[in-house]
């Protein structure tokens, strides 16, 4: 799971800059991210947790208390969501214009090569719930290195698509993307046409997986079963926090395609991600079977024990990962970024984005566990409600930022706009475990987070200081940047790591045991 987990998050390291170098952060950029954005969204919310959340826990009951194991109601399940989502693909591709135009205000070529491209890109939809559903059937059955490694697919499928537009527009010289009015409908249809086959590809990896755990799809719609039902209820919870997730979205991208700001800001957030996507899915993915098992048999002690062991061991790692972005942003996107399309100065707007994202990353991923507790309980109204609040915060601070700050600061302003939104939530959802499970362990878990905050800030302080004298000397273009970066890392964290083993820490020692039996598994 953890090579899976790896060699899935690496490839997608790597397509995103496969697309950056493609496309660049011009308005063909702009177009591109805002359509494939749409179905990304339910992307995020389906695989990245939310459905999936709801899933696992009804199926889980379904599998100890149904006579077959919950066969019969794992096949209406992937029936319904066939439905649901195939009649919303339907749906999307007929109004996509109308939808892309909430996300761009104003008319243009930008807003119709986008309507054009979200045509090709909603089939990803009704791709992403199945594979959703089969992805939770299989890991409530054990079976967890399919869904890790089967995003490679699509992620290497993308990198494919954007060498050959780049080939199309620009034959063997370097990328020449000029603007939306210049794109062919065949160019259009390489690039959205092959970012969806990707996504296909993907789907249709999982489904040889379901036979090797013993599960035989039958297409069935039992609306009467009980756990139907109840999935339907948790369900609902969750569509609302896509509508307004999508609400929120409007705002957020309306807000940065006005200064052409929204590509800055996606591939600021999309390498903020990338220590979550590694660390706290794999640990979410592995604890949520167990915590559901728990929570359906009533034991309230060993959850809040799953929840504490999940946030210390996230804790290890997200904190330092946290302070070395915030503390070597700027060289991390130019050395990333800018290549082909992507010009220096996008590169470094990218990478003071990244730097305030950063502030986020252990409020984010520690909210995140969170919200699989209530689910564990199938309780998707709680989450929801939550959610909804942290979106409408991150909408108002947004607004509000967006109008404190200068206009080539907009996506700074909104990296600074969702933390807030997210720092509040995680001050909610603290509030009500505390009393959903009697306590939160909060001893253990402060101690942790000061003591590997101290580590990690040594580490970070030192690589800060290193580059900053690097890029001094040898600039701040590509080789000062790769240099900074490099030279760094390579100071910064064997200080971070002699300082924390020096401290003697369970969850590094527990870390390190989980991520070796990890490999040891393959």
């Amino acid at each position: 799971m953890a090579l899976g987990t790896i060699a899935s998050r690496a490839t997608g390291f790597l397509r995103t800059i496969a697309v950056a170098v493609a496309l660049g952060t011009g308005a063909v950029g702009e177009a591109y991210n805002v359509a494939n954005t749409i179905p990304n969204i339910v992307y995020d919310l389906l695989i990245g947790g939310i459905l999936t959340s709801v899933v696992v826990p009804v199926l889980v009951r379904a599998s100890k208390e149904d006579p077959d194991g919950g066969d019969r109601f794992a096949s209406s399940l992937l029936t319904l969501m066939i439905l649901l989502l195939g009649g919303a693909t339907i749906l999307g591709m007929v109004l996509a214009p109308e939808i892309v135009a909430r996300y761009i205000g104003h008319p243009g070529p930008e807003r119709d090569l986008g309507a054009q491209m979200l045509r090709w890109f909603m089939p990803q939809i009704l791709c992403y719930g199945i594979g959703a559903t089969v992805g939770a059937i299989l890991n409530v059955r054990g079976s967890f290195a399919a869904p890790m490694f089967t995003p490679v697919l699509n992620n290497l499928a993308v990198i494919a698509t954007c060498v050959a537009f780049t080939y199309v527009i620009s034959g063997p010289r370097p990328p020449q993307v000029t603007g939306p009015k210049t794109i062919t409908g065949t160019q259009t249809a390489v690039l959205a046409g092959g970012t969806t086959l990707g996504v296909v590809l993907m789907t249709i990896a999982l489904l040889p997986s379901l036979r090797k755990v013993g599960f035989r799809y039958r297409p069935r719609l039992d609306l009467s079963h009980p756990g139907l039902r109840s999935a339907l209820r948790l369900a609902g919870w969750t569509v609302l926090w896509v509508l307004v997730s999508q609400a929120g979205y409007v705002v957020i991208t309306r807000l940065s395609t006005a200064v052409t700001a929204n590509v800055i800001y996606a591939y600021g957030y999309q390498l903020f991600q990338l220590p979550y996507a590694i660390i706290g899915v794999s640990v979410i993915t592995a604890l949520l079977p167990r915590m559901s098992a728990h929570a359906a048999d009533g034991k309230r002690a060993l959850v809040l024990d799953d929840l504490s062991t999940a946030t210390r061991l996230s804790l290890t790692a997200i904190v330092p990962a946290a302070l070395f972005l915030l503390a070597l942003g700027r060289p991390i996107a130019v050395a990333v970024f800018n290549h082909g399309a992507v010009e220096h100065d996008s590169a470094v707007a990218i990478g003071d984005t990244l730097s305030a994202f950063a502030v986020a990353l252990v409020p984010f991923s520690v909210f995140q566990l969170h919200l699989r507790v209530f689910y564990a309980h199938q309780d998707s109204r709680t989450p929801s409600l939550v959610n909804i609040g942290v979106v409408a915060i991150n909408v108002l601070a947004a607004v509000v930022l967006s109008h404190l700050l200068p206009p080539e600061h907009r996506a700074i302003a909104l990296a600074l706009a969702f933390n807030v939104g997210y720092l509040a939530g995680l001050c909610v959802t603290v509030a009500l475990l505390r009393r959903r499970l009697g306590g939160m362990d909060g001893d253990r878990v402060i101690a942790t987070l000061a003591r590997i905050g101290v580590a990690a800030g040594i580490g970070a302080a030192a690589a800060s200081a290193v580059a900053h004298g690097l890029r001094d000397v040898l600039g701040d273009g590509l080789l000062g940047s790769f240099t900074a970066v490099f030279v760094g890392a390579l100071v910064g964290l064997p200080l971070f790591v002699g300082t924390v083993t020096r401290m003697g820490l369970p969850e590094v020692r527990a870390l390190t045991r989980m991520v070796s039996r990890r490999f040891s598994r393959g």
